[in-house]
C-alpha cells in the first residue's frame, strides 16, 4: 500500500514556503518605498527591492502551483486506492 501521509506534508511544506515567499515579496516591496531604500549605504536601490519583489512573488505564485497540483495528485491517489480496496472487498463476499 501506498504511503499518502508523505504528499499530504510536501502538500503543506509547498504552502508554508509559498506563504513564506509571498512574505518576504510583501517586505521588499514595502521596503521599496520606505526611505531605507534611499539611504547611502542601504543594500540596493529602490528598482533592485522592486526587482526582487516580483522575483519573488513569481517563485511563490510557482511553489503554490505546485502545492495545488499535489494536493490534486494526492487526492485522486487516494480515491483511486479507496475504490481499488471497494472492489477488492465486492470481489470477496
Amino acid at each position: 500500500m501506498l504511503n499518502l501521509h508523505g504528499f499530504i506534508i510536501m502538500g503543506r511544506n509547498l504552502y508554508i514556503l509559498a506563504a513564506t515567499l509571498g512574505a518576504l515579496s510583501l517586505l521588499s516591496i514595502v521596503l521599496s518605498f520606505t526611505n531605507i531604500a534611499q539611504q547611502p549605504g542601504s543594500p540596493g536601490d529602490a528598482s533592485l527591492w522592486r526587482m526582487t519583489s516580483i522575483a519573488l512573488l513569481c517563485v511563490a505564485l510557482i511553489v503554490t502551483l505546485l502545492g495545488i497540483f499535489s494536493s490534486l495528485f494526492e487526492q485522486a491517489e487516494r480515491r483511486h486506492t479507496i475504490e481499488r480496496q471497494e472492489k477488492r472487498r465486492r470481489r470477496s463476499e
